[in-house]
């Protein structure tokens, strides 16, 4: 089962790196703020608020939501682990920004920070708080993904 889940790993960040190319090849930024339908950000997106986070979760069949804040150093140590989440899985990764969005990040339940959120179909299946290390979230990431 190992050999399977580390070859469609390959497959998807194979996919990835194509799909980065591509954009490089063809112009750059140009696109970068929407991606074409049924693939996933290689970058986390900023939400700018509850509708903003509410369209990101409709789109993607997976979505890791990274409650954070800019002085909190877990945050900062957690920061290399979600920049390779979205480029190398399948899921879409936001950042809510708890001091600018303070209300949201209640409504999701972001007590302490970091507080992870996965979103699944369209609702949430996992909370964590604190860092967590790469192989826990994307095992996470890969057990809900269809």
């Amino acid at each position: 089962m190992t050999d399977s889940l580390d070859e469609e790993r390959a497959q998807i960040r194979e996919r990835k790196k194509r799909e980065l190319q591509h954009r490089l090849e063809g112009g750059g930024e140009q696109g970068a703020g929407a991606p074409a339908a049924g693939t996933t950000p290689s970058k986390p997106i900023a939400i700018e608020g509850q509708a903003h986070l509410d369209e990101v979760v409709g789109e993607h069949d997976v979505v890791l939501v990274d409650c954070y804040a800019d002085w909190c150093g877990p945050c900062q140590m957690l920061e290399p682990t979600i920049e390779a989440l979205a480029a190398e899985t399948d899921a879409a990764v936001a950042k809510v920004d708890v001091d600018a969005h303070q209300q949201l990040a209640q409504q999701l339940g972001a007590r302490g920070v970091p507080t992870l959120v996965l979103y699944a179909s369209g609702e949430p299946v996992e909370r964590m708080v604190g860092a967590r290390p790469r192989e826990q979230l994307e095992g996470l990431i890969d057990q809900h993904s269809t």
